[in-house]
Order: C-alpha cells, then structure tokens, then sequence
C-alpha cells in the first residue's frame, strides 16, 4: 500500500507538471526513491524520529519532516538569509533585506556549491529535495515566496543563530548612507523612514533572538556525578517556536537528537550517543570596522591602503519590494566593497566597511560534521576550521570530558588599539592577522572543578576563579562581555556542587533565584530610610518597601514581592537607560547606583503602574507573567480575556537561569512571554545516553493539532518528558511510522 502511495505521488507530480518532460519526472522520480527509503516516527509528543540508510536520505526526511510541522518559518528564515524579506512583507524590511545582501551573493554561493565536497553537495541536494518534495506534495502549504529551493541555498544560512555576525551591522545605519541622511536622525527616530526602525534595529519583529537574552550551558564531569557519568545542561534562550526538535538517524553514523534553527540540516543543540553540545552567544569581539578613505579619480572612486589606491569593488543588488496591490517592484542599489568588506555607513568623511568571517562553506561543514562527532578529539578536530564565530560551546561526552569551548572564530589583531571603535582602514597594520588558534583561546577543559558554565558571561569564570583562564592571558578583543547575573546565579550554585543526577541538574536550571536584586534593592532601602519620618513618600512607599525587605529573592507564581521587585526594576531601567547606554556601562551597575530620589521615584512608578493595570500593586506575579499560544501565524497577538497559563520564571536579566521575556502585548495589561527558554533539555551520557527535554508549546504551528499546546503546561511548571532516543523506547511511545509523501499519524486532540 505504501509504494502504490508513493507510486500515485509520482504520477500526480508529473501531472501538475503538465507536458511531460525529462528532467521534471526525473526529478518526481528521486523525491520518490529518496521517500521509499525514509521512515519517520512520531512519538506522543508528535516529535519525528527520522531513519534512513545515508545522511543524505536522513537530511531528506528531516526536512520534510520539519515542512509539516512549520513550513513558514522554513520560508522566512530562508528569505531572510538571502535578503528576500521584502517580497514578502513590503517595504519595511528593505535595509534589512539590503544588509544580507552586502554579505549574501547567490552567485557565489553557487560557486561555493560547485566547490563542495560531493558528501556535502549529497547533504545539500537532499535538503533541496526534502522541502521541495513537500511543497509538491502540499499544494495548499502557504508559500509566500520560495515555490522551490535550490542546493546552493543550504549556504546562505550555514550557522544556527539566524543572521548571527551579520546582525551587528545597523540596517538603520545603512539606510542613512544611502540616504544621505546623519546616523542621529535615525536614531532620534525621525528618518525617513522611522516607523520601521524597531523592525530595522531588532530583530524581534522577524522572529528572530535578542542579543540580550543569552543562553545557558552547563556541564557536569563524573566527579560531580551522582553516578559518575557526565551530565550537559543545553537551555538556549531565544524566540518562541525558533528551532525544531527531532531525532535523525542513518546507516552512516547520524545519530541527532535536539533543536535545529527552522530550515537547517543539521541539530543545533542536542547530543549523540556519546557527545553533547550546547552554544551560548558569545562576547568575542570579532567584528570590526575600518574607516576608508575614499579618493575619486575620473570618476572611479578608490580607497587608500598604506601607499597604494586600490580600486572600491562597486556591484549593483536588486532587491524585490512588495506593493500594496501585491506586485513586486524591483529596486537597484550600487554596494561597495574594499578588501576589509562591505561599506555599511559613513563616519564623518571617511566610509566604514565592516569585516567578519565569511566562509559558508566552511561553516556548513563545521555545523553538520560535529553532530556526528563521538568523543572530544573529534569534535576539537571539527572546530578547527574556525567557523563557529557567535557562539562559545559548552561541551560533555560518555568519556567524562566536559569543556567550556570559546568561540573559535578570532583575529589577531593590534592590542594596543580598541577594535570596539573603527580602526584607521588606510592603516596595513590594524588588518587581521590570521586567526587564533584552539589552544591561543581561553577555554575550560575538564578543569579540577568538576564543572563548566557559560551564561554568556565572560570565560573567566568558566569554571569558577581558581581555575578558569585569566584575562590578563589574551588580548583584550578575546572577549569584550563581563560576568552577568545569571553567571553569578550559575556560580553561586555550581561552587558548593558535591553531587548531582539529572533531575538535580535539572533543578539547578530551574534555581528560582534572582541575584540582580542583591544589588539593586539595598540601595533603595538606605534611599528609603533616610527620608524624613512623617513625609508623604514615606508613607506612600512604606508598605511596598517592607513586602520587599521581607522578600527572600526568588521567584514564585504566589508572590507579590516578586511582581513588584521587577516593576520597580523596569521603571528604573527605563530611568537609567539612555545614560547606561552612552557610556557603554552595565546596566545593573548603573541601576544599583542610581541616585536615591531615582530609585524611590521608579518605585513610585512601579506601584502607580501595578494599581493602574492589575487593581492593586498587591497583585501576585502568576497573575501577570503568562504563557499564551493562540494562532500558528509568524506574528501573534495576546488576548487578556483568552486562556493563558501562569509562569513563575523572569527575564533572564534579573538572574533568572530558566529565561521568560515578558511583556505587555499589543494593548494587554498582563505580561506574555515571547522569548527566553525555547528548547530546554538536561542528558547524561553513560552506557546508554539518557535525556529529559521540552519546547515551549508544542511542535505543531497547526491549532487543531495536540502538538500545537501539548507541552505548553510541562514548559511553565519546568517539568520535561523523557527523551526517547533507543528504538525500543521510541516504538514504546510512536503514534504511528510513515514515508514522506504518505499521510502522517492522526494528530486529532484526544
């Protein structure tokens, strides 16, 4: 029955295509070979556990598999990568659109195809022919743009974090170049095109990660183990519905299990067998600007370098911009290129051109060959080609190794000069030289500790003070980051660790600690204590003041204090803001030192907003702070009146390890969280690899589905399900096997 299926598929293929022809029912052909050769189970949790003889036929069904269950953040993800917002979503996404190009060049990925090896052309034929296998066999799927996907563009997004180094480039600041408009204009928000500059500076609108939200990894060694196995902490901290969870298998050593980012070949956070990895953003400072000096001469415009005028490289990029009515007008940009990279601004009368690693080929190779990577040689071997540039990685294996690993992608530059600020461009001698190697980093392998962590803090806490790297070993551009509040949570809890299993892991990401306010309350005490007796603030405050002062600093869906510690330390962000900003200072440090007529004003705030919003400032924070999934649609919106599940955990800012980035939400009272904990899982690696994990929500975009909201209660309680990685375990739980092509297991509610 399931080859006549896929037989049927066939014919229905080359009947849409019309007149018959060669290469088309060639093509429905080998979708339909590559099907016949793929099964894919879906546990109760509708997660795909995909089998096949070759990674290429694994890489097939993976795709496929990830179509179903969310093929529209495959399609933006895609036309993000290769600049192609606009002819989606219209006008606003033009300079984002014209930044990946500045990097993005189809015909030179087309080349970097040609020049891959043949396993890793397979690898991306088969990711081709997965997506487009779908999209011919859902003729209903809602295709905004991409009706077909071509090999090559596996390259235009060859590294987990979507936009990764390319989205420190200011789109804003690209359309004041073009424009002839100054930076400050945009930035007081009244550019020509203002309304779009939260789209152009943030990400947010698209889906994709703020910086500031982070990630956490932790790995435990056996001396630290309960059963003296190493354990792994994979907790990334981004957009809701990010990545994908599913496990890939082949004949030829895959074995995956984890998150990829929507439209990636490969998992991206997650574990083998034997070896695990989790990557946090890092603070690397590996991207540079250099200021040209720009010199023309009849005509042509050139760039000086040392004694020389070498010729700017100017190429034209046509960008497709949707209209009202729906068509799409093509617009012409000329773009500019030195040898440093590509011109993104002006400062003053020089021009900036922006240098970061670019090698998608490599990057791809990298990202794929380390989730095949059995012990930590190999993987060391893999991170050898320097292509993991945004991340540090924390790392555990079924040897006992554990290792905090920093990102491997980092030039050698001059010390003496801050690379944070661009550089004199026409100067040889501020060019990269080369790039630092494995053992040049400041990393942490199986330190005497038992332990590693990041929490995007700096690596010289890696593994706690005594035996982390030291900063005065490298270079200052080696990291540009500090030690943040979830690290002081991280080491605070990790220093005393004697023994851990993995629901004691697990416990330890769920701490409901939040160590920011060590800082910032004391000082609004001593404010409020020195006001006179008997003034009206004191008495307006005086209530709220005591709820804090007894308050024991962590978390609960029950608690008042906690509301109404993070009111008063939104408000006094809000207060100290722009001045953290310019100064380039940490934003808890110039809180906690505000002045005291500041931090009693922004509890005054916090107090006037709680009464305004909930009643009464005495509102309990699960009452506030909520999970909600209405819709499957790639922009969602929040309904205080719908039903919505209260979530003790915070803003990763306050020092909450488990991460909940809320706020209201297009006109709401109550805080929906959007961001944060995505995909959260805790393994151990022994005999056999053992492993708890959740996704916020559930896998399915589809509202009919039990898997659109099937995890949404474990995902705000911090309960995870077992993982199930063994074939008896996933034949335990499958709610049904299929091939591509045939219809899926029945996802009715039960």
């Amino acid at each position: 029955m399931k080859r006549l299926m896929i037989c049927f598929v066939v014919l229905a293929l080359a009947a849409c295509q019309g007149e018959p022809q060669a290469p088309v029912s060639d093509e429905a052909a080998r979708w339909a070979a590559r099907a016949e050769r793929v099964q894919i189970t879906r546990d109760d949790w509708g997660i795909p556990h995909i089998e096949a003889p070759t990674d290429a036929d694994a890489v097939f069904g993976m795709m496929y598999a990830q179509a179903e269950d969310d093929f529209p953040r495959i399609e933006r993800n895609f036309l993000f990568a290769q600049g192609r917002l606009s002819e989606a979503f219209g006008e606003a996404y033009r300079w984002v659109d014209l930044r990946m190009r500045l990097f993005i060049d189809p015909e030179a990925l087309k080349a970097e195809y040609d020049r891959s090896p043949a396993w890793l052309q397979a690898l991306m034929d088969a990711w081709a022919d997965g997506l487009n296998y779908y999209l011919a066999t859902h003729p209903q799927a809602p295709v905004k743009v991409l009706t077909r996907f071509e090999p090559w563009m596996a390259l235009s997004f060859s590294e987990g974090s979507i936009g990764g180094d390319i989205e420190r480039v200011r789109p804003e600041a690209l359309a004041a170049f073009y424009e002839g408009q100054s930076l400050g204009a945009w930035d007081a928000g009244t550019g020509p095109h203002s309304a779009i500059r939260a789209v152009a500076s943030q990400g947010e609108a698209l889906g994709l990660p703020s910086a500031s939200v982070g990630s956490n990894g932790f790995a435990v060694s056996p001396l630290k183990s309960e059963s003296g196995n190493a354990l792994l902490l994979i907790n990334p901290h981004t957009s809701f519905y990010f990545r994908h969870e599913a496990h890939v298998k082949s004949d030829e050593g895959l074995n995956a299990y984890g998150a990829s980012t929507w439209g990636q070949f490969f998992v991206y956070q997650g574990f083998n067998e034997t070896a695990g990895w989790m990557h946090t953003s890092s603070a690397v400072d590996n991207i540079d600007e250099f200021l040209e000096t720009i010199v023309v001469e009849d005509g042509k415009r050139y760039y000086r370098y040392g004694e020389a005028l070498p010729p700017v490289e100017e190429k034209s990029v046509t960008l497709g911009i949707r209209q009202a009515d729906g068509s799409v007008k093509e617009e012409r940009y000329p773009t500019y290129r030195t040898h440093h990279g590509p011109i993104v601004r002006e400062d003053g009368d020089k021009w900036v051109a922006v240098a970061l690693m670019e090698e998608p080929r490599k990057a791809l190779i990298q990202s794929y060959a380390r989730t095949k990577a059995k012990n930590l040689d190999e993987f060391l071997e893999i991170m050898g080609s320097h292509t993991n540039s945004s991340n540090n990685t924390v790392y555990a294996d079924a040897a006992g190794n554990i290792a905090y690993l920093h990102s491997n992608f980092v030039p050698k530059r001059r010390s003496d000069l801050d690379y944070r600020d661009p550089v004199d461009g026409s100067d040889p001698s501020t060019d990269w030289q080369g790039i630092h190697s494995i053992e040049e980093s400041p990393n942490s392998i199986n330190p005497p500790t038992g332990w590693v962590q990041n929490t995007n803090n700096w690596p010289y806490s890696a593994a706690g003070a005594d035996h982390s790297p030291k900063p005065e070993d490298y270079p200052p551009y080696m990291d540009s980051g500090s030690e943040n509040a979830r690290g002081i949570h991280a080491l605070a809890l990790l220093k005393p660790l004697d023994a851990v299993d993995l629901d004691g892991l697990l416990g330890l990401a769920y701490d409901e600690a939040l160590p920011a306010f060590d800082d910032l309350l004391p000082p609004l005490f001593e404010a409020f204590a020195a006001l006179p007796k008997g003034s009206p603030q004191r008495s307006a405050l005086a209530n709220a003041v005591g709820v804090l002062a007894a308050w024991d600093r962590r978390y609960a869906v029950d608690s008042v204090a906690t509301a109404l510690a993070i009111f008063y330390g939104t408000a006094l962000q809000d207060a100290v803001r722009e001045e953290a900003r310019a100064n380039r200072w940490n934003m808890l440090t110039v809180m906690s030192e505000a002045a005291p007529a500041r931090q009693l004003g922004a509890l005054a705030t916090a107090l006037a907003r709680l009464e305004n919003d909930f009643g009464s400032w005495q509102t309990p924070w699960g009452e506030i702070n909520r999970f909600q999934r209405l819709s499957g649609e790639l922009d969602l919106t929040y309904d205080d009146s719908a039903p919505s599940l209260p979530v003790a955990f915070t803003s990763s800012f306050w020092g909450s390890l488990a991460a909940f980035g809320a706020a209201p939400r297009n006109g709401t009272k109550r805080w929906y969280g959007t961001r944060g904990n995505s995909f959260v899982a805790v393994v151990e690696f022994g005999e056999k690899v053992r492993a708890r994990a959740i996704t916020a929500g559930g896998l399915s975009r589809v509202p009919s589905s039990r898997h659109f909201d099937d995890q949404a209660e474990r995902y705000a309680a911090g309960d995870l399900r077992e993982v199930y990685f063994y074939p008896e375990a996933i034949a335990a739980h499958s709610l049904g096997t299929y091939r591509p092509g045939e219809p899926r297991p029945s996802e009715a509610r039960p």
